[in-house]
């Protein structure tokens, strides 16, 4: 798509967002779900960057409040009420993230009693950690965006709550590690595995949150994510992050993307980890490139996870503008510059992707329509993605 129609698209779409899930006009039992509403939030605040329209923060600020009052409460089917952190009602409104936020899936989680069904755990309700970090991150844009603290604090809140409750300390090895998903009330593990890159996205997303916090003035010590950050590194240590995931590799290319712009803030020397990340994006990609995703048939593709790859490819151009715009920042600048050079044979694929899915024919099949929210919302941060690229 030629880039002057690409705003106007994003626009429609996140309007049709806004429609659909009662956002906009608000519904009284809006459907919220915390990855999407992620998205949403930066694409809003993007656009009203790019556009000066206050009618997009309007949206983003309505956005995180319905979020905090759907997600951060028991739901509506549990016998459970009031706010999931177990805070009354006026400390909850202003600690909203304290006891952390549902996924927002169809039905409720799987009681401690009950079996283990690996195909419906996918259907049920609880947390995430990589949905929180996702949060995390918007909240850390809202921020940036509207020069309104409480956000990040909200924002340093969910991280403390995450670690506090996702690490865990194995009783036989020592071996520290993530629970991948926990109960509502965070009291139990859901799923005990570690999602593959959930240490390197915690501890980015902390970086960045401390990054943005750091410049504010008397900041309170509760609000130090030092010992966070420590724990979530240690956990990243040593681990190769190669995925030919569709997904995953794009995740890769934006959390090289906040390194480098933390790294020339002076927020966090990473010059080593970029690297890694980049080195091992491209064992990823050669793997991806090989299997030939991309020609599946429409019934066996998903669009959600293409176009987190496109999203990455976005965050990969602006990743080597960054470098190449600042080399003398950059010790390992040769090195650096020699993945991007070899990555770049695979940006095509954000534009093959993305007009993929612009095609009405392609959202016409049961595959978009069955994730119509989430397909929408990241094909939008695809056409304009400063809005969730950009930290600073």
């Amino acid at each position: 798509m030629k880039p002057l129609l690409k705003i106007p698209m994003a626009k429609h779409l996140m309007y049709e967002f806004a429609l659909w899930t009662g956002l906009d006009p608000a519904q009284e039992v809006p459907r919220r779900y915390l990855w999407t509403d992620a998205f949403a939030v930066c694409n809003f605040l993007g656009l009203h960057k790019a556009t000066g329209d206050e009618r997009y923060q309007s949206l983003a600020l309505g956005l995180i409040d319905q979020v905090h009052h759907v997600l951060g409460r028991h739901r509506t089917d549990d016998e459970r009420k009031g706010w999931i952190s177990g805070l009354g009602e006026s400390e909850g409104e202003h600690h909203p993230t304290q006891g952390g936020l549902r996924i927002g899936k169809d039905i409720n989680e799987r009681k401690p009693t009950e079996p283990y069904d690996e195909v419906l755990e996918w259907e049920r309700d609880g947390q995430y950690f990589h949905y929180l970090t996702k949060w995390m991150h918007a909240l850390h844009c809202a921020h940036l965006v509207t020069g309104q603290r409480r956000f990040s604090e909200w924002a340093v809140e969910l991280a403390k709550t995450a670690y506090a409750n996702f690490t865990r300390v194995s009783a036989a090895t020592g071996e520290k590690s993530l629970h991948w998903k926990m109960s509502i009330d965070l009291s139990y593990p859901l799923v005990p595995s570690m999602g593959q890159h959930d240490p390197l996205d915690g501890m980015v997303t902390f970086r960045v949150l401390r990054a943005g916090l750091r410049k504010e003035a008397d900041l309170p010590e509760a609000f130090n994510l030092d010992n966070e950050i420590a724990g979530m590194a240690d956990l990243c240590e040593g681990r190769k992050w190669i995925t030919d995931d569709a997904l995953g590799l794009g995740g890769l290319l934006c959390d090289a993307f906040r390194l480098a712009q933390l790294h020339l803030h002076r927020d966090f020397d990473g010059e080593d980890l970029l690297k890694t990340l980049l080195k091992d994006a491209g064992f990823g990609f050669r793997y991806y490139a090989r299997n030939n995703h991309l020609d599946a048939s429409l019934d066996y593709r998903l669009a959600f996870r293409e176009l987190g790859l496109a999203i990455g490819l976005r965050a990969l151009e602006r990743l080597e503008d960054l470098i190449d715009h600042n080399l003398d920042r950059f010790h390992n600048k040769h090195d650096l510059q020699g993945s991007i050079h070899e990555l770049g044979q695979y940006r095509p694929l954000g534009d093959v992707i993305e007009s993929f899915w612009l095609n009405p024919r392609s959202r016409e099949a049961d595959t978009w329509k069955d994730h119509r929210d989430i397909n929408t919302a990241m094909l939008a941060t695809s056409l304009v993605p400063d809005g969730y690229l950009s930290i600073f």
